[in-house]
Formats: structure tokens, sequence, C-alpha cells
């Protein structure tokens, strides 16, 4: 496998490799530049979460803030500093019509996407893992699909259904599959062995959706990959790391007594982040 070989080609050949060794690729949601570098130096796929990026750059819940020139110029940004590695970008509803969502996969696959995620929902949309979602109807969101599938060139394309019934799932990801698609997703699942129906019930890889507080009950990599996962996306680990970290760093400051020099970073923190942008300058000089 060579740099020469489309970004959506190599992601299409690790879910096969995934699948042909019955193992989980696992795809690190990201919110930043930042956080995708640290990731990128553990994880070779990488998943631009909307609900991260979202709450980077607007502030904002995952309820349809973000744009699609968000995307663009994210991935852009990303592929330029991570030239070898999957990114999977999510692109929510395809921001509009079956016209709309072609144009918005076809412009991120030349930024460098390698994979999208086109969700059945209608609007106003919300995160995977919260309740009081709507879905367009199957011929309707078919129609999107279809249209991205026809205007792609080698980007993988992931057919997610938010339906909560386990028969609509089902049908869902079949009409997926027969369209096309290469891979299905059913987000916000709370029984593991719906994953193992949905893996009986297509041929191509399945992916599965986990985020911190959400829905899917706890579980490991081999469960999910004994159910039939193919892909593992974890949403969102970045973002509520980092707020986890900087609500407890912005608590040492409040301390009129702290050790400024301590609560601000050590030397070692300060060594590291310089090494980590500096080697991103190094990579960005040499793709």
């Amino acid at each position: 496998m060579t740099l020469a070989t489309s970004a959506g080609q190599r992601l299409r050949q690790a879910l096969e490799l995934a699948a042909d060794q019955h193992k989980i690729l696992p795809f690190v949601g990201i919110y930043a530049l930042f956080s995708a570098s640290l990731a990128a130096d553990r994880f070779e796929a990488l998943f631009l979460s909307g609900f991260g990026l979202a709450a980077s750059a607007y502030g904002l819940p995952d309820i349809g803030f973000i744009s699609w020139g968000d995307l663009t110029t994210t991935t852009s940004r990303m592929r330029a500093l991570l030239p070898s590695h999957h990114l999977l970008v999510d692109i929510d509803d395809g921001f509009g019509d079956a016209n709309m969502a072609s144009h918005v996969a076809r412009t991120l696959e030349r930024c460098g996407a390698s994979g999208v995620v086109l969700e059945d929902q209608a609007r106003p949309r919300r995160c995977g893992h919260l309740d009081g979602k709507q879905l367009l109807p199957l011929p309707e969101y078919l129609s999107k699909l279809e249209a991205v599938l026809a205007d792609r060139r080698s980007l993988v394309v992931v057919g997610r259904t938010d339906a909560s019934d386990p028969q609509e799932i089902l049908t869902r990801v079949q009409a997926f599959e027969q369209a096309g698609c290469d891979a299905v997703l059913a987000d916000g699942l709370k029984d593991l062995d719906l994953i193992a129906q949905i893996r009986d019930a297509v041929t191509c890889p399945v992916l599965s959706n986990v985020i911190g507080g959400g829905k899917v009950p706890p579980c490991s990599r081999a469960d999910l990959a004994g159910h039939g996962v193919q892909g593992l996306i974890y949403s969102t680990p970045c973002l509520f790391a980092a707020q986890g970290a900087i609500e407890q760093a912005l608590d040492d400051l409040s301390d009129a007594a702290a050790d400024l020099s301590g609560a601000l970073a050590s030397p070692r923190q300060l060594s590291h982040c310089n090494a980590v942008l500096q080697a991103n300058l190094k990579r960005a000089r040499e793709a």
C-alpha cells in the first residue's frame, strides 16, 4: 500500500483487512488539529467529529450549527499535516438536498478526506446518542446517498441510520448497502445483540459509534469485534479529556497562592507540546 493510492482506497483496504482478520479498525474522534496531532501518534485512523467541531469552533451543541465550509477547511489542514492517515469526516445530513450532499462529499474528497459518514436524520438534527431525533423518509435519504455515491471517485461512504426501531434499522441498512455504500452504521444502539443482527443482514463492513456517556452499553473493543464490527468510532475522547484537563488547570489557577509555574505547565509539558508542533512542521514540509 503506497501513498500514490488514493485516501479512499487506502481506507477501503484497511476496513477489508480488519474484516479478514476479524479485528476492528479504531477511528479516534478529534476536534482540532492539535488533538489530531496527538491522536495521530497512536492511531492510523481519525474521525472529524461534528460534535467536537461544533464545540471547538462555535462553542455550541451538535444540532446543526457547523457549515460544510468548516469541514473542508479543517480537512484540508489535517491532510496537509497527516498525509498518510485515514480521515473519516462526519457530514451530518449532507447540509441540504441531494445536490448539496454530493457537492459536499466531492469537495471533501478533493480536500483529502478518506471517507464520509452521511446520516438519515431530518433537521433540526442532533447528536446520535440523544433522544428526539427525526428521520428522513427512506426514499429521500436514498436520493442523497445515491447522489453522493454517483459523484465520488474512491471516497468511502458510510450510510448511517439514526432509527431506533430494530426492524426499521435492519430495513434501512439493507437499503443503504443495496444503494452501494461501502459500510453501514446504526447510531445510538442500546443493545449489542442488534449489532450482530445488522452484521447478518449486510455483507459490507459494519461500524459502531461509541461516545462517552452515550447509549452504547459498557463494552470492550473485543466485545464489539465479537458482534461483527469492523470499524469503531470513538467520537469524543479528545474533547472530553481536554475539557477535564482545562477545568482542572483553571481550578488550580484560581488559587491565588498557587505556584504559577506549576499551575501553568511543567517543563516536560512545554517541551512535549513544542515537539509535537515541530513534528507537524516537519511532516508538512515533507508531504
